[in-house]
This record gives C-alpha cells, sequence and structure tokens, in this order.
C-alpha cells in the first residue's frame, strides 16, 4: 500500500481520535501526545538548544493546540498542524530568551554543553559494550548537530531526522523548498567537516596491528622460516 492510500485510511481514524480529545476524552488526548511527542521534541529541541526548555515549549504548545481542536479544519495533517505550533511556540521562546540579561558565562558554557536526546529506537543489541558505543556515536552526533546555526539544524532535523518532505519543512519555516534543499546540503557538510575534525585524532588507532597480534604472525613467520623448504 503506498503512502497516500494509507494516509487516506488513516484520516478518518485521525478525525475520530481529534473529535474524541476535543471533547475531552483523556485516552485520545494521550493517544495523540503519544503519536506525535517524538516529532515534536525534536523540532522543539532543534530551535531551543535546551532539553528542559524544549519540554516546557511542548507542554505549552500541547495546552495551546487542545484548545484549538475546535479550530482544526483537518486541511493539513494533524501532524502538521501540531509541528507548526511547536515550532512557532520554540520560535517565541527563543526570542524571549534573548531579551533576557546575558548569563553568566559559566551557565553559558554549561547551556552549550547540553545535547539533544533523541529518544533511542529500541534497536540496540543486548551488548552492553556495543550498548555504550552506539550512545557515545549518538551522542556525538547529537552534539556536533547543536553546533549548527539556527537555520541549519532546523532544515537538518525536519528533513534528515524527521522525515519531513521538502515541501513541508519549507511550509514550516516559511521558506522557498530551494533554500530547504541548500539549507540541508550546508548542513550535512558542515556536520561532515565537524565530525571529520573530532575523528581525525582517533585515525591512527583504526585496525590497530601491534602488540601480541605483531608478535603472534612475527613468530609464526620466523617459525615457518626455519622448517626446510
Amino acid at each position: 500500500m503506498s503512502q497516500s492510500e494509507l494516509n487516506v485510511v488513516a484520516r478518518p481514524a485521525e478525525a475520530d481520535l481529534v473529535s474524541r480529545a476535543a471533547a475531552g476524552d483523556e485516552t485520545a488526548v494521550c493517544a495523540i501526545i503519544r503519536t506525535h511527542n517524538r516529532r515534536l521534541y525534536r523540532i522543539a529541541r532543534s530551535i531551543v538548544r535546551d532539553d528542559s526548555e524544549a519540554e516546557d515549549v511542548l507542554q505549552e504548545a500541547y495546552l495551546r493546540a487542545f484548545a484549538a481542536l475546535g479550530e482544526f479544519r483537518r486541511e493539513s495533517s494533524l501532524s502538521t498542524w501540531l509541528t507548526r505550533i511547536v515550532f512557532n511556540e520554540a520560535l517565541q521562546r527563543r526570542r524571549r530568551r534573548v531579551d533576557l540579561p546575558t548569563e553568566p558565562k559559566g551557565l553559558q558554557l554549561e547551556m552549550q554543553s547540553q545535547v539533544i536526546s533523541f529518544p533511542y529506537s529500541g534497536n540496540f543489541t543486548a551488548n552492553p559494550e556495543s550498548m555504550t558505543v552506539q550512545k557515545e556515536v549518538i551522542g556525538l552526533l547529537e552534539r556536533a548537530i547543536d553546533k549548527l546555526p539556527d537555520d541549519f539544524r532546523a532544515v537538518l532535523v525536519a528533513r534528515a531526522i524527521e522525515d519531513m518532505s521538502v515541501e513541508e519543512t519549507a511550509d514550516l519555516l516559511g521558506i522557498k523548498p530551494e533554500t530547504v534543499k541548500t539549507r540541508l546540503h550546508r548542513a550535512r557538510r558542515l556536520l561532515r567537516a565537524d565530525l571529520a575534525e573530532y575523528l581525525g585524532s582517533f585515525l591512527d588507532d583504526v585496525f590497530r596491528f601491534d602488540g601480541a597480534r605483531c608478535d603472534r604472525v612475527m613468530d609464526a613467520v620466523l617459525e615457518r622460516l626455519k622448517k626446510p623448504a
């Protein structure tokens, strides 16, 4: 079944969910939140760059959305509608932050060190060592994404992480589709450069062949050389 066919099937169920949530059905409200939480959190976090503040944005946006469900005309999907509300709330939060007095340098550094906490997919292996390595890699990616310029980071999260279409991203950010493509290309280039700079110091350790492994091969070669041809 194609994605368009899936959307047609999903719309009636979504309409029923919206109607029930608008009537105060807590089960429907919880279902909407659970369905959209990850995307909305990532969008908010890409703008405010702070875990707890992104959660605050999400809460405020949900309150606004549920209070205005009666105004949801279903011309777009519920996901698109909610994403736009979260995006606007996050932008307002960031603008208010700019108007606040500058924090002490230590606090600024602490905030900059925070990373985007993308929820794990649950596909990690049970091996503790593998899980540790995977989490470290994710943490590295999160920090690199967090360092991107605001405009590039928002596009990268929407397109590459949340798999929003070029048109959806352009509509959300209020920019042209061509600008979305350009910013995504530049964001990926900056991300690769940042990761390459960080990983460069570890390249000498890749495919190491020294110590006991080197000695074992050397001993084997010497042993075979002693044998008559």
